[in-house]
């Protein structure tokens, strides 16, 4: 009755997400007096999940798998669950889990409990805590049902590096050609950048910019940073920036170690997706702007200004790192 876990992966590679899970269920496993499994799907070298506690892993390989299908993957889950009597499923909270969690559920006749961003407060009776009211507040979630799922906030746990023996095991679960028939004509994605999904750190700007082409200086703080670019509502609505870059309530939820909020008012739906990143730093020329009241710091003054100042202090404290 091994905790399980789906260790997400792109292009055979895992993502950052896979081993924050694996942390938590290893702790989690710890307190239960058990074990923790990992499924993965067409990933490729598996033996890095053992770093970080993973003791087994049901490895699936099949190319009706090669893109993401929801009610597939989910029922993947499902089967690797029921095949390793598994109680607690651990899920991420990146936009395929999110999908992927109700459906889980419903498949094993689950409790669901999203937004999870601690260890289980108890596990007789099973308990957590999770954000509720747009990340303004927490909860604490008792979970009565047989198995249960959590889906962990993304960051709220961190990778914790705890290495086990792992044993690596072939699992051909059955597929419902069901599942397949919606067909998938094409997936774009953008290459060569950190994604906002994946991102320790993202820096997003407003209507402050006053132009899509003054977004050059932001992509080379993102560039100098490691970081993911991203935008708020009404700059995706004008056309500056890409929708996929649209972050907040009614956008992409961001829960990075350190958001950089440059030209943006803070209204409170971008706030709402954002409150969750551990440092918000504000760039504002209105030093009423309600992004302040959120930030951890502040700088009033005109982003043209600072940040290339910024920038430009960036680059000689990573030169004098070398």
């Amino acid at each position: 009755m091994s905790i399980l876990i789906y260790a997400e992966s792109a292009e055979g590679k895992f993502k950052k997400v896979a081993f924050e899970l694996a942390s938590y269920a290893k702790k989690v496993a710890e307190m239960m007096g058990t074990t923790v499994t990992a499924v993965t799907v067409n990933a490729g070298d598996v033996s890095e999940l053992s770093k970080y506690g993973v003791d087994k892993v049901l490895k699936v390989t099949n190319d009706k798998l090669a893109a993401f299908n929801a009610k597939a993957y989910a029922d993947v889950i499902k089967q690797a669950a029921q095949k390793e009597g598994t109680k607690v499923v651990v899920l991420s909270s990146t936009t395929d889990s999110l999908y992927l969690a109700p459906l889980v559920a419903v498949g094993l006749n689950a409790g669901y409990a999203s937004n999870v961003v601690a260890l289980p407060e108890s596990t007789s009776p099973f308990t957590v805590k999770r954000n509720a009211f747009s990340n303004k507040a927490f909860n604490i979630t008792e979970i009565t049902t047989d198995v249960k799922v959590l889906g962990i906030s993304k960051n709220s746990y961190g990778i914790k590096e705890n290495t086990s023996s792992l044993t690596e095991e072939d699992f051909a679960p059955s597929l419902n050609d069901a599942d397949f028939s919606v067909k998938i004509e094409s997936v774009e994605k953008v290459t060569g950048k950190v994604t906002i999904a994946d991102a320790e750190i993202v820096v997003s700007a407003g209507r402050g910019m006053k132009g899509p082409e003054n977004w050059g200086m932001i992509e080379e703080l993102a560039a100098v940073l490691g970081a993911a670019t991203a935008c708020s509502k009404p700059v995706s609505d004008l056309g500056w920036r890409s929708h996929s870059e649209h972050v907040g309530q009614t956008g992409k939820p961001v829960a990075a170690n350190l958001y950089i909020a440059i030209g943006i008012s803070g209204a409170i739906q971008h706030i709402a997706g954002i409150n969750s990143s551990k440092v918000k730093v504000a760039i504002n020329t209105d030093p009423e702007a309600p992004f302040f009241k959120v930030a951890d710091y502040g700088v009033v003054g005109d982003a043209f200004q600072v940040v290339p100042q910024l920038i430009e202090k960036l680059k000689a404290f990573k030169a004098a790192q070398h």
